[in-house]
């Protein structure tokens, strides 16, 4: 599979198929294709498991906002291709995964992947960086060997941290990470720096071994920045 990113800010990700190969999405990701592309809507995960598989894939669905449904689309007969945009203006992550690492996302990251590439919920193990981290307690993980493509929101920066090595990062801006990283949270130091700072009560420290990735924009700073000027209702 051949893949590019076009038309940053308002991004899409264009997959060119060989015969007989295929891609996985959310449901509804598709934007558009070839006609030689062949769509089969299973569960999240396969189907495989039976009833505790569907009802894993519902419980999967409720608590990241994705739909328990995937779309599997083939190339039948020849190459083709598939596009899938971004739903918010910003950038498209492509990581390969060769089936040692595993690569740890916020909730509703998820774009496409390629076959052999498993996706999973992630439990924060610490109650503090559930409630206070601006990520939640439930994210995604994705294992196996091929290639994930997650939304960014923004611009995407990344840094590799050595063992022991931290970043603080603000609420939101954390868009995924290596699952060899830990999270915790941090209280901003000093009351007035905490009320009267404008940086909130709290941060997100990221500790490694690990690569993490950052976003410039996440949704809920651009809300912040819009909201002034909408109109008001009387």
């Amino acid at each position: 599979m051949q893949y590019e990113v076009i038309n940053k800010p308002l991004c899409a990700l264009v997959c060119k198929l060989d015969a007989g190969e295929s891609i996985e999405c959310q449901k509804g990701a598709m934007s558009w294709m070839t006609p030689n592309m062949q769509m089969q809507t299973g569960l999240s995960g396969g189907g495989k498991g039976g009833l505790l598989g569907a009802l894993g894939g519902l419980a999967k669905s409720a608590l990241t906002g994705e739909s328990m449904f995937r779309n599997t689309y083939t190339s039948q007969g020849g190459p083709g291709e598939i596009a899938f945009a971004s739903t918010f203006p910003g950038d498209i992550l492509c990581i390969q995964l060769n089936g040692g690492n595993s690569i740890v996302a916020q909730k509703q990251a998820y774009l496409a992947n390629s076959q052999g590439v498993n996706m999973e919920l992630f439990f924060q193990k610490k109650v503090g960086a559930g409630f206070f981290g601006g990520e939640g307690f439930i994210m995604q993980k994705f294992t196996g060997t091929g290639m994930v493509f997650l939304e960014i929101n923004g611009g995407v920066y990344n840094y590799d941290l050595a063992p022991g090595q931290s970043m603080l990062i603000d609420t939101g801006y954390l868009a995924a990470m290596d699952a060899t990283c830990s999270v915790d949270i941090e209280t901003v130091a000093g009351v007035g720096n905490a009320l009267l700072g404008g940086e909130g009560l709290f941060n997100t420290r990221v500790t490694g071994p690990g690569r993490i990735w950052l976003q410039t924009m996440p949704a809920s700073a651009l809300a912040g920045a819009i909201i002034p000027y909408l109109p008001k209702s009387n």
